[in-house]
């Protein structure tokens, strides 16, 4: 992890690349990478916010921006940073970053707003305030970030 990605991220998640992560160049096939944003995403609801009941509510992509900086091939050691920079009313601004164990150096950059969506319901709700609360606490932002 690059020393500014110590300051700014806090959780962080190893990834394992499966052989079928890789296509036919060597590499981790660009589509991959969003897999591993998913699972990175998902694990830092599960450890920041409490009583998440992925059978009711579930965490869509609104908008998703990626930046491919450099190859992650087979042999690669990888983890997933992943950390939430703005809390609106429904949605939320997602960072993420790809880097490599070995060399520190970042190769994927995400950035993307998701909304929570009520599964029962069928529809868009808001942030619970202890889920706020946590992630402002956890991640050092504040309410007007």
């Amino acid at each position: 992890m690059t020393e500014d990605s110590i300051q700014r991220f806090h959780h962080v998640m190893p990834l394992q690349i499966r052989f079928n992560d890789i296509d036919k160049f060597g590499h981790v096939n660009n589509s991959i990478y969003f897999q591993y944003y998913d699972t990175a995403k998902i694990d830092y609801f599960d450890n920041v916010c409490e009583n998440v009941d992925w059978n009711k509510i579930a965490i869509v992509a609104a908008k998703i921006e990626t930046e491919f900086i450099a190859q992650v091939k087979a042999d690669s050691h990888v983890e997933a940073l992943t950390r939430v920079t703005r809390v609106g009313n429904k949605s939320f601004q997602l960072e993420q970053e790809i880097v490599s164990t070995d060399t520190h150096e970042v190769k994927s950059r995400c950035t993307s707003v998701m909304v929570l969506y009520d599964l029962e319901k069928s529809c868009s709700i808001s942030f619970p305030n202890n889920w706020r609360e946590a992630i402002y606490n956890y991640d050092g932002i504040t309410p007007n970030n």
